[in-house]
């Protein structure tokens, strides 16, 4: 019965800690599938030499298509990934951008950077004081995509995993 008592505080107080952990995995699960469905859009970009366009909803579902569609060749969606797929439950920033033949991000201006951040609606970020460690996919005009940790950003600009 002692042994049975003891088991049941270990639980209790492991509870909370393993929710945090769960609810990190699907911030990061989330913020891999942006970061892969941006590649896909590149890559298709480059590949068909023409514009693709990557459309990002709120809930974090994605479409990767053709800009200007040309019957089977050319399809408005050559892939996609529903919002509930995956990472339920997780807030990203809506977004729609279009890269050209070249693997550029043809509909950002010279200098300014796409950036969504994934983040997950029942507790704060890090960076704002909370316990989730929320995380942003920044797109340059050039081309590059990469994740990267607001927190490290605050805590220790120079570090290659802040923002």
């Amino acid at each position: 019965m002692v042994a049975i008592a003891i088991l049941a505080m270990l639980m209790v107080a492991g509870v909370p800690s393993f929710s945090s952990f769960i609810q990190n995995r699907k911030i990061r699960t989330a913020a891999s599938a942006v970061q892969d469905g941006l590649n896909v859009a590149k890559s298709e970009a480059v590949r068909r030499n023409t514009n693709i366009s990557f459309a990002l909803d709120a809930a974090g579902g994605w479409v990767v298509g053709c800009t200007t569609v040309v019957g089977t060749d050319c399809p408005a969606s050559i892939q996609a990934r529903p919002s509930g797929e995956g990472s339920v439950g997780i807030a990203t920033t809506a977004t729609n951008l279009t890269f050209n033949g070249y693997g550029r991000a043809s509909s950002l201006a010279a200098g300014t950077n796409a950036t969504i951040d994934v983040s997950n609606p029942l507790g704060a970020c890090e960076d704002a004081g909370g316990t989730m460690r929320c995380l942003r996919v920044v797109v340059t005009p050039g081309g590059q995509i990469r994740m990267c940790d607001p927190k490290s950003t605050i805590s220790n600009p120079t570090s290659p995993q802040a923002c």
